[in-house]
Protein backbone atom coordinates (compact mmCIF):
# COMPACT_ATOMS: atom_id res chain seq x y z
CA UNK A 1 0.00 0.00 0.00
CA UNK A 2 1.08 3.49 -0.60
CA UNK A 3 0.35 6.42 1.97
CA UNK A 4 1.44 9.82 2.83
CA UNK A 5 2.16 10.95 5.78
CA UNK A 6 2.06 14.96 6.35
CA UNK A 7 4.17 16.12 9.20
CA UNK A 8 2.68 18.74 10.77
CA UNK A 9 4.02 18.61 14.34
CA UNK A 10 6.00 21.81 14.36
CA UNK A 11 5.60 24.39 16.82
CA UNK A 12 7.22 27.19 14.61
CA UNK A 13 9.33 29.51 17.06
CA UNK A 14 11.23 30.88 14.23
CA UNK A 15 7.78 32.62 13.16
CA UNK A 16 7.83 34.71 16.39
CA UNK A 17 4.67 36.40 18.23
CA UNK A 18 2.18 34.59 16.72
CA UNK A 19 -1.18 32.68 18.13
CA UNK A 20 -0.62 29.37 16.67
CA UNK A 21 1.53 26.91 14.84
CA UNK A 22 3.02 28.21 11.86
CA UNK A 23 1.00 25.02 9.71
CA UNK A 24 -2.28 26.68 10.75
CA UNK A 25 -1.48 30.22 9.43
CA UNK A 26 -3.67 32.04 6.23
CA UNK A 27 -1.75 31.54 3.24
CA UNK A 28 -4.00 33.32 1.03
CA UNK A 29 -7.32 33.05 2.94
CA UNK A 30 -6.54 29.31 3.86
CA UNK A 31 -4.36 27.56 6.07
CA UNK A 32 -0.65 26.64 5.07
CA UNK A 33 -1.42 23.01 6.32
CA UNK A 34 -4.91 22.88 4.22
CA UNK A 35 -2.89 23.78 0.93
CA UNK A 36 -0.30 21.20 1.23
CA UNK A 37 -2.66 18.08 2.15
CA UNK A 38 -4.58 19.41 -1.41
CA UNK A 39 -1.68 18.93 -3.19
CA UNK A 40 -1.01 15.08 -1.57
CA UNK A 41 -5.18 14.48 -2.43
CA UNK A 42 -4.69 14.66 -5.99
CA UNK A 43 -2.70 12.20 -6.20
CA UNK A 44 -4.92 8.78 -6.66
CA UNK A 45 -2.23 6.34 -5.48
CA UNK A 46 -2.47 7.32 -1.82
CA UNK A 47 -4.53 4.68 0.05
CA UNK A 48 -4.55 7.40 3.22
CA UNK A 49 -2.99 10.53 3.47
CA UNK A 50 -2.33 10.67 7.53
CA UNK A 51 -1.86 14.28 8.96
CA UNK A 52 0.14 13.91 12.02
CA UNK A 53 -0.18 17.46 14.58
CA UNK A 54 0.59 18.74 17.88
CA UNK A 55 -1.38 16.56 20.50
CA UNK A 56 -3.02 20.08 21.53
CA UNK A 57 -3.75 20.72 18.11
CA UNK A 58 -5.52 17.25 16.67
CA UNK A 59 -9.05 18.96 17.27
CA UNK A 60 -8.55 22.26 15.76
CA UNK A 61 -6.57 20.33 12.48
CA UNK A 62 -9.69 17.82 12.51
CA UNK A 63 -12.65 20.88 12.20
CA UNK A 64 -10.38 22.39 9.46
CA UNK A 65 -9.83 19.34 7.50
CA UNK A 66 -13.69 18.42 7.86
CA UNK A 67 -14.65 22.07 6.74
CA UNK A 68 -12.53 22.47 3.72
CA UNK A 69 -11.18 18.79 2.15
CA UNK A 70 -13.55 15.97 1.01
CA UNK A 71 -11.57 13.18 1.52
CA UNK A 72 -11.88 10.20 3.42
CA UNK A 73 -8.65 8.93 2.89
CA UNK A 74 -7.26 12.04 4.82
CA UNK A 75 -6.62 10.86 9.06
CA UNK A 76 -5.65 13.57 11.83
CA UNK A 77 -3.36 12.07 14.25
CA UNK A 78 -1.42 13.31 17.44
CA UNK A 79 2.56 13.28 16.33
CA UNK A 80 5.18 13.15 19.05
CA UNK A 81 8.08 15.63 20.91
CA UNK A 82 10.40 15.94 17.76
CA UNK A 83 10.44 15.42 14.24
CA UNK A 84 11.19 11.63 14.21
CA UNK A 85 9.06 11.08 17.17
CA UNK A 86 6.13 12.54 15.05
CA UNK A 87 7.39 10.42 11.62
CA UNK A 88 7.38 6.88 14.10
CA UNK A 89 3.57 7.76 16.00
CA UNK A 90 2.60 7.81 11.51
CA UNK A 91 3.71 4.83 10.84
CA UNK A 92 3.05 3.53 14.23
CA UNK A 93 -0.67 4.36 13.26
CA UNK A 94 -0.56 2.90 9.78
CA UNK A 95 0.63 -0.26 10.88
CA UNK A 96 -2.22 -0.65 14.02
CA UNK A 97 -4.75 0.54 11.42
CA UNK A 98 -3.85 -1.02 8.28
CA UNK A 99 -1.64 -4.01 9.04
CA UNK A 100 1.73 -4.47 8.08
CA UNK A 101 2.93 -5.09 4.34
CA UNK A 102 6.24 -5.96 2.64
CA UNK A 103 5.63 -3.60 -0.15
CA UNK A 104 4.40 -0.71 2.18
CA UNK A 105 5.73 2.71 1.25
CA UNK A 106 5.13 6.33 3.06
CA UNK A 107 6.00 9.67 1.25
CA UNK A 108 6.28 11.85 3.94
CA UNK A 109 6.38 15.84 3.86
CA UNK A 110 6.35 19.36 5.47
CA UNK A 111 3.12 20.87 6.32
CA UNK A 112 4.90 24.10 5.83
CA UNK A 113 5.60 23.21 2.07
CA UNK A 114 2.52 24.05 -0.08
CA UNK A 115 4.49 24.64 -2.98
CA UNK A 116 4.77 21.01 -3.26
CA UNK A 117 4.02 19.58 -7.28
CA UNK A 118 2.04 16.53 -8.23
CA UNK A 119 5.40 16.05 -10.60
CA UNK A 120 7.68 15.88 -7.16
CA UNK A 121 5.12 14.21 -5.30
CA UNK A 122 4.77 11.31 -8.84
CA UNK A 123 8.26 10.86 -8.86
CA UNK A 124 8.86 10.34 -4.99
CA UNK A 125 6.20 7.45 -5.43
CA UNK A 126 8.24 6.04 -8.53
CA UNK A 127 11.50 6.45 -7.19
CA UNK A 128 10.74 4.66 -3.43
CA UNK A 129 8.34 1.84 -4.88
CA UNK A 130 12.22 0.74 -6.48
CA UNK A 131 14.36 1.94 -3.44
CA UNK A 132 14.27 1.79 0.16
CA UNK A 133 14.48 5.50 1.00
CA UNK A 134 14.08 9.08 -1.48
CA UNK A 135 14.94 12.45 -1.11
CA UNK A 136 13.93 15.65 -2.68
CA UNK A 137 17.16 18.05 -3.33
CA UNK A 138 18.03 20.82 -5.83
CA UNK A 139 21.24 21.63 -6.04
CA UNK A 140 23.13 24.49 -3.73
CA UNK A 141 23.62 27.71 -5.74
CA UNK A 142 25.76 29.41 -3.02
CA UNK A 143 29.04 27.73 -1.79
CA UNK A 144 28.47 25.35 1.46
CA UNK A 145 31.33 26.16 3.53
CA UNK A 146 31.59 24.37 6.84
CA UNK A 147 32.70 24.98 10.67
CA UNK A 148 31.80 26.45 13.85
CA UNK A 149 31.39 29.41 15.59
CA UNK A 150 33.78 32.31 13.08
CA UNK A 151 36.39 29.41 12.25
CA UNK A 152 35.87 27.85 8.50
CA UNK A 153 36.79 24.25 8.57
CA UNK A 154 36.05 22.69 5.29
CA UNK A 155 34.81 24.72 1.65
CA UNK A 156 33.00 21.13 -0.17
CA UNK A 157 32.32 21.08 -4.10
CA UNK A 158 29.12 22.70 -4.52
CA UNK A 159 28.66 20.67 -7.77
CA UNK A 160 28.24 17.68 -4.97
CA UNK A 161 26.56 19.62 -2.88
CA UNK A 162 22.28 19.66 -2.60
CA UNK A 163 19.26 21.27 -0.98
CA UNK A 164 17.42 18.57 0.99
CA UNK A 165 13.49 19.38 0.95
CA UNK A 166 10.73 16.63 1.24
CA UNK A 167 9.06 14.92 0.16
CA UNK A 168 11.05 12.24 1.85
CA UNK A 169 9.98 8.60 1.15
CA UNK A 170 10.58 5.22 2.61
CA UNK A 171 9.58 1.44 2.44
CA UNK A 172 8.12 0.76 5.53
CA UNK A 173 9.34 -1.78 6.61
CA UNK A 174 13.24 -0.55 5.95
CA UNK A 175 12.29 2.29 8.06
CA UNK A 176 11.31 0.49 11.08
CA UNK A 177 13.74 -1.51 10.63
CA UNK A 178 16.01 1.09 10.78
CA UNK A 179 15.53 3.15 13.45
CA UNK A 180 14.76 0.80 16.04
CA UNK A 181 18.82 -0.13 15.10
CA UNK A 182 19.86 3.20 16.27
CA UNK A 183 21.32 3.50 19.75
CA UNK A 184 20.30 6.67 21.60
CA UNK A 185 23.11 8.84 20.65
CA UNK A 186 22.57 8.27 16.97
CA UNK A 187 18.62 9.57 17.78
CA UNK A 188 19.81 12.45 19.25
CA UNK A 189 21.71 13.28 16.44
CA UNK A 190 19.19 12.80 13.97
CA UNK A 191 18.50 16.17 11.79
CA UNK A 192 17.20 14.45 9.31
CA UNK A 193 14.94 11.24 8.45
CA UNK A 194 16.53 9.80 5.48
CA UNK A 195 19.37 10.06 8.21
CA UNK A 196 18.08 7.13 9.51
CA UNK A 197 18.66 5.01 6.85
CA UNK A 198 21.60 6.24 5.94
CA UNK A 199 23.07 5.30 9.39
CA UNK A 200 21.50 1.98 8.76
CA UNK A 201 23.64 1.38 5.66
CA UNK A 202 21.07 1.57 2.98
CA UNK A 203 20.83 4.17 -0.23
CA UNK A 204 19.07 6.57 -0.45
CA UNK A 205 17.59 7.65 -4.30
CA UNK A 206 17.56 11.96 -4.76
CA UNK A 207 14.67 13.13 -7.13
CA UNK A 208 15.22 16.31 -8.31
CA UNK A 209 12.89 19.30 -5.83
CA UNK A 210 12.08 22.74 -7.43
CA UNK A 211 13.30 26.20 -5.48
CA UNK A 212 10.17 27.45 -5.04
CA UNK A 213 9.48 23.75 -2.64
CA UNK A 214 10.39 25.62 0.08
CA UNK A 215 9.81 25.46 3.69
CA UNK A 216 7.73 28.63 5.35
CA UNK A 217 9.51 29.04 8.73
CA UNK A 218 9.65 32.65 9.23
CA UNK A 219 7.70 35.68 8.72
CA UNK A 220 9.81 36.89 5.54
CA UNK A 221 8.95 33.46 4.45
CA UNK A 222 5.11 33.93 5.22
CA UNK A 223 5.86 36.99 2.70
CA UNK A 224 7.21 35.09 0.13
CA UNK A 225 4.54 32.61 -0.23
CA UNK A 226 1.73 35.58 -0.18
CA UNK A 227 3.37 36.80 -3.07
CA UNK A 228 3.62 34.05 -4.87
CA UNK A 229 0.32 32.75 -4.68
CA UNK A 230 -1.02 36.14 -5.67
CA UNK A 231 1.58 36.47 -8.28
CA UNK A 232 -0.13 32.53 -9.54
CA UNK A 233 -3.57 34.01 -8.73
Amino acid sequence: MIYAQILAGGKGSRMGNVPMPKQFLTLAGKPILIHTIEKFTLEARFDAIIVVCPPDWVSHARDLVAKTIDDPRVRVIAGGAERNDTLMKGIDYIQRTFGTHDDDVVVTHDAVRPFVTERIIHDNIEAVLKAPAVDTVVPAIDTIVQGQTATIAEIPVRETMYQGQTPQSFQIKTLVASYAALDDAQKASLSDSCKICLLAGHPVTMVRGENWNFKITTPYDLRVASALVEKRA
